[in-house]
């Protein structure tokens, strides 16, 4: 059964939920190599296939939560029986750096207790989720890969032409890796989603995407990311729409941020693609320490030479409190060499911090608890045990038994991580709270914007 996300009549998120329309491997014929002398098949289209084959991803989001049922016993009396029930949805994604970081829309994840990613050759790995933007439908996942993989390579967007060929690869209706072309139609385009949510400034294309296309690439001629694929128009044939790569080049520092994510303190934020250069330095950081100056072009971490931003915000994230970091910097045409010890970001209180900003009363559970109730999780996760009178939590209207899985954009699995996501908010900073809260058949995720107090 295929049921599209639909936020207004006319507009479907591309993720679809529910689809069983896996085909193995051995049932389709051909190779995605030319044979010898068969070069003049080799289009431009085709090249850039072969480019990013190895980067494209199918995602596999599943829940699987018990649902009471009765049954007859053998005595003749009726007995509330737990049955196990799961919902399924697929999307795609692409590699951006080798360690096992994925991009992908935030609504492929969404609900996901347990994701999987699958790749062209039949590899598949567990994953989860570093960071979302409900706002902007991008996230970004991880993986723990056996080898390096294949990044995409991230072009740009502010440079796109009407009628210029696009290339859509992903992973629609649950058929791995497909290919469809067409033409960039429009740009600039902006869709009101429902509920106020609005994607702007989106690039509009006739290269045919459908259900499971979610969070798939979106590639010019030479196969570099111009965007990523996220909603179409469900009322039109060959009218879809792609969030441009700028926007996700824009995001990832915050969603990479290793202060956020990993709680190691570094002091200074990144810009730019190709150079690398350093625009905020915090005093008294480890960066403002070891000499590093606004404006510098950062080369290399450690020695190894960085290709990109990703490159950058990846290593940050792979070090941990009193790691050294060696940087090799280029000031106004002259290289030098800094020397950073990097430090822990003093941990939060979670628990406290939730209830002094919004009220609620929330605590640890463990996936062995999880599975108690009939959850089944590969991580722990946060319960609401609590919410108090009149508080901003309960003008929400979040509940107790709730499960607090989204803050702003960071997963959260633990009060540490709670902790370190509200460590900087302040009275009346508004904070989007996401909620799995378990209905009658399966989760369903809600999602609040809460007032601090």
């Amino acid at each position: 059964m295929n049921r599209n996300w639909k936020r207004q009549a006319g507009v479907g998120l591309l993720g679809a939920l529910g689809l069983a329309c896996w085909l193995p491997r051995s049932a389709v014929g051909g190779t995605d190599d030319a044979a010898p002398g068969d070069a003049e098949r080799v289009t431009p289209v085709v090249r850039a296939y072969q480019r990013v084959r190895d980067s494209i991803v199918n995602i596999g989001a599943t829940q699987t939560v018990e649902v009471r049922g009765l049954a007859w016993n053998i005595f003749g009396g009726l007995i509330e029986v737990p049955r196990e029930h799961s919902t399924r949805s697929v999307g795609s994604g692409f590699v951006i750096h080798a360690d096992g970081y994925i991009a992908t829309n935030a609504h492929v994840v969404a609900q996901g207790a347990e994701l999987n990613v699958t790749f062209a050759d039949g590899r598949m790995y567990d994953a989860r989720v570093v960071a979302r933007d409900n706002v902007r439908d991008l996230a970004v996942i991880k993986i723990d890969p056996d080898e390096p993989l294949s990044p995409i390579v991230l072009g740009r967007s502010d440079d796109l032409m009407i009628g210029e060929t696009t290339i859509a690869v992903g992973n629609p209706v649950g058929l791995h890796n497909t290919l469809t072309t067409g033409v960039i139609s429009a740009l600039h385009r902006q869709m009101e989603i429902g509920s106020g949510l609005v994607y702007r400034d989106l690039v509009q294309t006739d290269a045919s995407i459908n259900p499971g296309n979610s969070g798939g690439p979106l590639l010019n001629i030479r196969g570099e990311l111009i965007g990523i694929n996220t909603v179409i128009r469900t009322d039109a044939q060959n009218i879809g729409f792609a969030i441009p790569v700028d926007q996700l080049q824009a995001l990832l520092p915050e969603l990479l941020d290793s202060e956020t994510v990993n709680r190691v303190q570094v002091g200074m934020t990144v810009a730019g693609r190709d150079p690398i250069r350093v625009v905020e330095i915090r005093s008294g950081s480890p960066a403002d320490r070891a000499g590093v100056k606004l404006g510098d072009v950062i080369q290399a971490v450690n020695g190894r030479p960085l290709t990109g931003s990703v490159d950058y915000l990846v290593s940050m994230l792979a070090r941990r409190a009193d790691d050294v970091v060696h940087l090799r910097l280029v000031r106004e045409g002259r290289v030098v060499d800094a020397k950073m010890r990097l430090q822990p970001v003093p941990k939060p209180d979670g628990g406290q911090l939730a209830l002094n900003l919004f009220g609620l009363d929330v605590e640890d559970m463990t996936a062995r608890k999880a599975q108690r109730i009939g959850l089944s999780v590969k991580h722990g996760l946060v319960v609401v045990i609590g919410v108090e009178r009149r508080s901003p939590a309960d003008r929400a209207d979040i509940r107790p038994g709730d499960l607090l899985v989204y803050i702003g954009k960071y997963r959260t699995t633990n009060l540490g991580e709670v902790g370190a996501v509200l460590a900087n908010v302040r009275p009346d900073d508004g904070v989007d709270l996401g909620v799995w809260r378990k209905g009658r058949r399966y989760l369903v995720e809600i999602n609040k914007r809460v007032y601090a107090r």
